[in-house]
């Protein structure tokens, strides 16, 4: 699922066509885990925790030196403007690509079971997306987060859940596991994002246009908060 993950989330651009591919083979590798997890009564939004967590270590991160080579040179906000503009761009891609297969499901009956599964493979990406624009940002602002790839993925991965900045000097900013507050924010926040991408059980195209719109807006607005929460722990480096 990692690896599924991985490639919906890379920067380089993905057709709308391999996206569904990707999505759906997704979608059926989250329903084979969450058949496992119902036998071992695991409730939905804690299973749903767990597998995002298991994705976050391995996102894409890049460092600055990469980001600034990926987008044409840019520094400063105007490299944190295009990593928005992008991170929108691709939960929109996803929430319309999302919104469509749960569209075509919803018109036939029989296939209906299978859309909640689509639902969740849509708010994975989407979280993932975010995390790693959340991350993203952290590099264009100098705002460095100490710890190992898991200990960093965990701090964002929570950040994510408030919808805000990571703070370093914060006790426990970087630590080695979730605590119960941590894992309950984070699962309250899938099951929010959940929620907000069962709009797309609409019928027709409905269900794409919504998940594209609502996908983008929370986007810009998860960037606005975290971009406020950056600026005033650090000035940008130089550049």
């Amino acid at each position: 699922m990692a690896d599924l993950v991985g490639k919906l989330v890379a920067p380089e651009e993905t057709d709308g066509a391999e996206r569904r591919r990707l999505l759906g083979r997704l979608g059926g590798a989250l329903a084979r885990s969450a058949g496992k997890a119902r036998a071992r009564g695991v409730g939905r939004g804690r299973w749903l925790a767990d597998v995002f967590m298991n994705i976050a270590p391995r996102l894409p991160v890049r460092d600055l030196e990469t980001l600034r080579e990926h987008h044409y040179g840019l520094t400063g906000e105007q490299l944190a403007d295009d990593l928005v503009r992008t991170a929108a761009k691709a939960t929109t891609a996803v929430g319309a690509v999302g919104g469509a297969l749960a569209a075509a499901e919803f018109a036939a009956p029989p296939l209906l079971l299978s859309a909640p599964a689509q639902i969740v493979a849509e708010t994975l990406v989407v979280a993932a997306i975010e995390v790693k624009l959340l991350a993203e940002l952290h590099e264009v602002y100098g705002v460095k987060v100490p710890g190992n790839g898991s200990q960093r993925a965990t701090a964002f991965a929570l950040a994510w859940s408030k919808q805000r900045g990571v703070t370093p000097l914060a006790p426990g900013s970087a630590t080695l596991a979730l605590g119960t507050a941590a894992k309950t924010a984070l699962r309250n926040r899938l099951m929010r994002t959940l929620g907000r991408h069962l709009t797309t059980l609409g019928p027709f195209l409905t269900g794409a246009v919504a998940g594209g719109a609502l996908n983008r807006a929370a986007t810009r607005k998860l960037a606005v908060a975290v971009r406020a929460d950056l600026r005033r722990q650090q000035a940008l480096p130089p550049g």
